[in-house]
């Protein structure tokens, strides 16, 4: 079914306040659409809030009360939603092994459940509008994981398989799900891993040598990052298309890939050689 010109369609963004999530909320506003853009951290909205087309909301996506209020905000102001995008996610790195369960635990409560607590709250205004629901990946969700990185592949691979049993539910009902599976773009949680894998090294009883050097090889990876609007283009076409696919996968690291396609023992292997402390 054609989705026709842009006038006045509505979003509701989460993580609106980060770079993703921000870029794509002008995007779209520029274009025409209502934004609803929420984030957790309020003075991150600032920024956001007085443009033209953007209505912002403090929304904390692991507080069933908090996705409520913002449901019912948004529900005072429009019949129903065309768009669903989930960006709002948090990043920790070390060793699964390490880290506090608690911490793990959080980490997923905003990366997955935030995620489907929203898409639950927000579907009946959906559905009245026969919307799509775009959840971001990574390309982590779809490639091996990597050491230290396992806590955000944990939350990315729930969200690659979370999104695929809910295309294929929603589909019954004409609501497209689409996933967005990003490579390294400039953003805040891109630029703060060096620091956190700093802190990762320092806490560490077992790899710090490793976490370290892993550290450090991530200055150079800053430098493969894209301009966060390159990402907004590809949000819009996955609500705007005709015919959306079921996964774009935007910029992803070549490097990463190459490995990606190796054997696992291989990648192993491999990955010893690279790490291991000299």
């Amino acid at each position: 079914m054609s989705r026709g010109p842009d006038s006045r369609r509505s979003v509701f963004i989460t993580g609106a306040g980060g770079g993703l999530g921000g870029a794509t909320a002008r995007y779209l506003a520029a274009r025409n659409w209502q934004v609803f853009a929420a984030d957790f951290a309020e003075a991150a909205l600032r920024e956001l809030g007085g443009e033209e087309n953007i209505t912002t909301l403090v929304l904390d996506v692991t507080a069933q009360a908090s996705v409520d209020a913002a449901v019912a905000q948004v529900a005072r102001s429009c019949e129903g939603l065309d768009g669903i995008v989930n960006f709002a996610g948090i990043l920790e790195v070390g060793s699964v092994i390490e880290v506090d369960p608690e911490t793990i635990r959080h980490v997923l409560d905003v990366n997955v459940m935030g995620t489907v607590r929203v898409n639950h709250a927000l579907f009946p205004l959906l559905l009245a509008r026969k919307g799509r629901i775009v959840n971001i990946s990574s390309e982590t969700g779809w490639q091996s994981a990597m050491p230290f990185n396992g806590i955000y592949a944990m939350s990315k691979h729930a969200i690659e398989a979370y999104s695929d049993a809910l295309r294929r539910e929603l589909m019954f009902l004409g609501v497209p799900v689409i996933k967005i599976q990003p490579g390294p773009f400039r953003t805040a949680m891109v630029s703060s891993i060096e620091r956190n894998f700093a802190r990762a090294a320092q806490a560490s009883k077992y790899f710090g040598d490793l976490l370290g050097n892993i550290g450090q090889a991530t200055i150079k990876e800053q430098a493969k990052a894209h301009p966060p609007e390159v990402l907004a283009q590809v949000v819009h076409t996955a609500l705007s298309a005709t015919c959306p696919r079921i996964a774009y996968s935007v910029k992803p690291d070549p490097q990463r890939v190459v490995l990606n396609r190796l054997p696992q023992r291989a990648l192993d292997a491999l990955l010893r050689l690279a790490l291991k402390p000299r």
